[in-house]
């Protein structure tokens, strides 16, 4: 602020006021330049001033000086304000818009300046994307200004992925800008079982500037369009939504109608073409569940995963096939020697939030021949074999910790914090490479006899196959425990998981969308976000 004081002329350095006396007598006119304290991105500004009308507010209906001009012959100009209004405007135009209501409160002559729309359009275009034609809301009486201001960066804090609060159903929200609108899709996966379907999405709510005074929220819920609604940003990378016209959500013909409308969507059939009475019951109960969170939802933000170059495959967000719960969004990240599996969306049984696979990049497997893998016994007993491995390294390694630590405790002078960092970092490196270092060349694959799929149409080749453990529990997510499976990738975007004590096989396809706003600030923040969703769904 002091620099822009002093460029300004106005500042506390010597002789600044004197200076600033002087210009405005050459100009002829009395000084404009009295600070400003006002610090809301709203006031920045202050109203909409025609681009081709800033010189003559601002030089007083003279001509802008050239550069050269504006102060004696032969030399530079000293301040800001020695420069013409029109490359002003492209300097101010080019500072993050967070910047402008300080940058108004050195003085008015800057505060005028910031009227110009051309300074909020080109905001709006390089922060946000708005790439429509904002000239067309003069119409309206609404400046770029105030698009930015009331809706843009208010609503700035919401844009991104989030999950919703369904209990153990969750679910996936991206909010965005959209034009001149800010919406937020619920995505969903495709209908059970075509797992490599793209996803489907249907928006939840959206916000537009209507008229100058503020920005409108309507809930999309429904079936009769938009209607009023609310949002409210209860903390950091917390909202929530309200419908305040619940009656748009109910149909003529009453819960029955409902039903049958949801049943179409949710799964893509109708109740009686449903033959298996358990998941009759899951999807009824799904339906009931849901139906009490129409009028109000909380969301959390969520981030993508990070990659690395060490990566087996690119993480990201994949569908995948969970029996007669249907399909359901999973979260693959990587974290050293393991790969996580997250539930994003779930069931009754394994909630969403919860970790249902983790894979063992420190243990790939070697298939059996095309004839023998058809064996379940055969698949089960290579398995398990690693599985006691696993047991046994697991045990040697909480020695290892145990007797280390008895020595340090003995010990006073413990190893340089250098020397742990760097085997820290081979430890890392070396788990990152594992993976990749000893994949082969595809192999045939095919599902053991007696294993269950939901999706025939599995690929019949594989890249490479690791130990693996899955989530299993009783309806309520009770006594749960974690089993032994196996993780087999086929490509860079399609994997599976043979829960061994199910018998099951679930088939995983990558979710194909560019979301906007998702990427992760730091691993910390991505693994935190993980551990914040996983106890919220404990």
């Amino acid at each position: 602020m002091a620099v822009c004081a002093r460029l300004c002329g106005v500042g506390p350095a010597r002789g600044c006021r004197r200076r600033g006396a002087a210009r405005e007598q050459r100009r002829g006119g009395a000084g404009d330049s009295e600070p400003d304290t006002d610090t809301d991105p709203e006031e920045a500004g202050g109203g909409v001033t025609e681009d081709d009308e800033v010189a003559e507010r601002i030089e007083g209906g003279r001509p802008a000086p050239h550069p050269a001009e504006a102060g004696p012959a032969g030399r530079a100009p000293l301040s800001l304000l020695e420069l013409p209004p029109e490359l002003l405007v492209q300097i101010f135009g080019s500072l993050p818009g967070t910047d402008l209501p300080s940058l108004a409160r050195v003085c008015t002559t800057f505060r005028r300046i910031l009227r110009t729309d051309t300074i909020w359009r080109r905001r709006c275009r390089e922060e946000y994307g708005v790439c429509e034609n904002l000239r067309k809301l003069e119409i309206t009486g609404v400046s770029c200004r105030d698009v930015y201001a009331k809706l843009l960066h208010r609503y700035r804090h919401i844009l991104g992925l989030w999950q919703p609060d369904i209990g153990p159903y969750g679910g996936l929200l991206n909010v965005v800008v959209d034009g001149l609108f800010i919406i937020g899709w619920m995505y969903l996966p495709p209908h059970d079982p075509h797992v490599d379907d793209p996803m489907r999405f249907k928006p939840l709510f959206r916000i537009h500037l209507m008229e100058r005074k503020s920005a409108t929220v309507e809930c999309m819920y429904g079936h009769k369009g938009p209607h009023n609604g609310h949002i409210q940003i209860v903390k950091k990378d917390e909202f929530s939504t309200k419908c305040n016209q619940t009656d748009h959500h109910r149909m003529s013909g009453g819960r029955q109608e409902e039903f049958r409308t949801w049943l179409r969507e949710e799964w893509g059939r109708t109740l009686e073409d449903i033959f298996h009475e358990h998941m009759q019951e899951l999807i009824l109960m799904k339906f009931i569940y849901t139906s009490q969170y129409d009028n109000c939802l909380t969301y959390r933000r969520i981030y993508l995963p990070p990659s690395s170059p060490n990566d087996l495959i690119k993480p990201g967000l994949f569908k995948g096939t969970y029996g007669s719960h249907g399909l359901e969004i999973v979260m693959l990240s990587f974290h050293g020697k393991k790969a996580k599996g997250t539930k994003i969306t779930g069931d009754p049984n394994i909630p969403a939030g919860q970790q249902t696979v983790e894979i063992d990049l420190a243990h790939p497997l070697q298939l059996p021949d095309i004839e023998n893998l058809r064996d379940f016994s055969e698949l089960s007993r290579i398995v398990l074999e690693v599985q006691e491995q696993v047991r046994r390294e697991e045990q040697e390694h909480q020695q290892e910790e145990d007797d280390h630590s008895q020595q340090a405790a003995s010990q006073p002078a413990a190893k340089s914090l250098g020397a742990e960092c760097a085997e820290g970092e081979e430890t890392a490196a070396g788990a990152g490479g594992t993976a990749q270092d000893k994949a082969p060349a595809s192999q045939p694959f095919v599902l053991p006899m007696g294993v269950i799929s939901r999706n025939e149409d599995y690929p019949r080749t594989c890249r490479i196959c690791f130990y693996g453990t899955g989530l299993i529990a009783g309806h309520g997510f009770t006594s749960p425990e974690r089993t032994p499976g196996v993780f087999v990738l086929f490509d860079d975007d399609r994997f599976g998981f043979i829960w061994l004590e199910l018998k099951s096989f679930s088939l995983y396809s990558r979710i194909k969308v560019s979301f906007q706003n998702a990427e992760a600030p730091s691993r910390e923040a991505f693994d935190e976000m993980l551990k914040n969703i996983q106890s919220l769904a404990t």
